[in-house]
This record gives C-alpha cells, structure tokens and sequence, in this order.
C-alpha cells in the first residue's frame, strides 16, 4: 500500500485510534508555539487538524498542507477557523507559496515517509521570510533502529506504511546545507516511555 494510500484509509480511525506518538507530538507542538504570535504559518502534514486548531490561534494565517484528501476532509471537521486554508499537494514537488511569504514552517510526523530531505529544507528556506522559523518534529531515530514505524490496524491486520531513516545528522547537516541555524533541540518522552529511549525528536531552525 502506498503512503498516500495508507493515511487515506487510516483516516477514518486516526483519531479515536491509541496512538501515544501522536499524543505527544500535539503536547510538543502546544508547549513549543502557545504564547507565540505569527503572521503566516504553512503547516506541512496537517493530518486530521490535530495541531491546526492550536497553529489558527497563534497565526493571522495558516496553509495547512497534507496528500491525503481523506485526512483534511477530516480535519475540515474540526477545524473551521477563518483564517486556515486547507490544500491538497505533495511537498516532494514544488511547494504552491510564493518566495518569503510565511514566518513559520511546521512540520510533524512527515518526515519520515520522505526519502529526499534535501528538497524539504530548500523549499523551506526559498518559502520563509528571513528570521522565520523551520519547525520539526519526528519519530525518533532511535526508535526507528528498533523497526518503529507508523501503522494502523484493519482487519485484524497491522499496515506498515513505508518510512525511512534518517538519522539525527542527517537533519543537521540538510539544515547546514540551505543555509539554517540551529535554534533549539530537543527529544521527547511520553509518560509511558520510563527507560525507553526517546519517542520524538524536534528542532527548531532558523533562516
């Protein structure tokens, strides 16, 4: 099953479904941007809305992008805020902004199913303004050495939907690469993690 494929069908489910990961990476994302005040955020994989809601009240604009149709018909539910557009596109093409349109770029649980960082972080660099901010947060390597990757369950049947690896340095050196600064770094545990290593990985990127 393709990736797309694989969010269209788990979209029916992806909210009710027990999912600590995407439990916590709401928690990491409300206690990274609460309090904060933007003009324009493109939030990359919105999903089912599960942070657009949060990134509408700090934004006086929000593009929440996803591939899959399924999951923003979703998050259309739920979210219906004035000031969020919801697109359907593929970031691994040329993204639909203009040049230094938006002060932030946030992006979570996403990149794990792109092979090619490189284009990721030059479209994010040409897209933000110069001091905007590039938002990341993903599953852990460490986890993903273990053999962690996104899934669902139908039919009695597990669904591996296909990701890969990118390891710690390979987010620092793509950032290195276009031009980024480090700006903050940081690595995530859920209450139910105790002697595990850590669930999620975020970085904060500055142009």
């Amino acid at each position: 099953m393709s990736i797309q494929a694989a969010y269209d069908n788990w979209s029916t489910t992806y909210d009710a479904d027990e999912n600590l990961t995407r439990d916590l990476d709401r928690i990491v994302t409300k206690e990274t941007f609460m309090g904060l005040r933007c003009k324009s955020v493109v939030e990359i994989g919105c999903g089912t809305g599960k942070n657009t809601l949060l990134l509408s009240q700090i934004a006086q604009k929000v593009y929440a992008v996803d591939f899959s149709a399924s999951m923003i018909e979703k998050a259309k539910e739920k979210v219906n805020s004035a000031n969020v557009t919801f697109i359907t596109a593929d970031i691994t093409n040329q993204w639909f902004c203009n040049n230094e349109s938006a002060d932030s770029i946030v992006c979570n649980l996403v990149l794990e199913h792109i092979e090619d960082l490189s284009f990721i972080f030059s479209e994010a660099y040409r897209v933000l303004v110069k001091g905007g901010y590039f938002f990341i947060c993903e599953l852990h390597p460490f986890r993903q050495y273990g053999g962690t990757q996104a899934n669902f369950q139908r039919n009695q049947e597990v669904i591996q939907i296909p990701a890969f690896i990118h390891h710690l340095s390979d987010f620092f050196q793509a950032a290195k690469n276009h031009g980024f600064l480090l700006e903050d770094f940081n690595e995530w545990w859920h209450e139910q993690d105790q002697n595990k290593p850590p669930r999620l990985v975020s970085f904060l990127f500055k142009k």
